[in-house]
């Protein structure tokens, strides 16, 4: 009854509808959680069980969390073009996999600064391929850690 045309479309999502901006807030309240775990656990309070399984639950959704919104820039975002002008960028996805993993597995807060490093590098090649400069400032929230930013003009 209808002659429906075959619709082909390159992406899942609307294409630019990418910001590692979440990843990175993932990556803050994952410190900011071990961080949180850490107080509770601390020699002059007794931890509570209940409050620490609820913190180290939000840490691993956080880093769930960091995974997708990853995983769909890597997977959805860069393709050839952006590959041939930042060609590390599948062993810096597959580290920020295994640095989130670390994460989950345990509450070394070296490992979430890990993964912001490394979220901050993947940041600033994503927005340099879209040719957008980048700067670093401190995230306005504990535990006020340094994080990447596009920047951006009215034009």
């Amino acid at each position: 009854m209808f002659k429906i045309p075959t619709v082909k479309a390159h992406c899942d999502i609307p294409c630019k509808i990418y910001d590692p901006a979440v990843a990175q807030v993932a990556a803050v309240s994952i410190v900011r959680l071990m961080d949180l775990i850490a107080e509770v656990g601390s020699a002059d309070q007794v931890p509570e069980i209940t409050k620490i399984a609820r913190l180290v639950a939000q840490k691993e959704s956080n880093a769930a969390e960091v995974k997708h919104e990853v995983v769909t820039i890597w997977g959805d975002y860069f393709k050839a073009p952006q590959i041939a002008e930042f060609p590390n960028v599948h062993s810096l996805a597959h580290s920020i996999m295994i640095a989130a993993s670390k994460c989950k597995q345990g509450n070394n807060r070296q490992d979430g600064l890990d993964l912001l490093a490394k979220l901050n590098e993947f940041t600033e090649m994503f927005w340099h391929s879209k040719g957008i400069n980048t700067r670093k400032v401190i995230s306005p929230y504990p535990p006020s850690l340094d994080v990447v930013q596009p920047v951006l003009t009215n034009a």
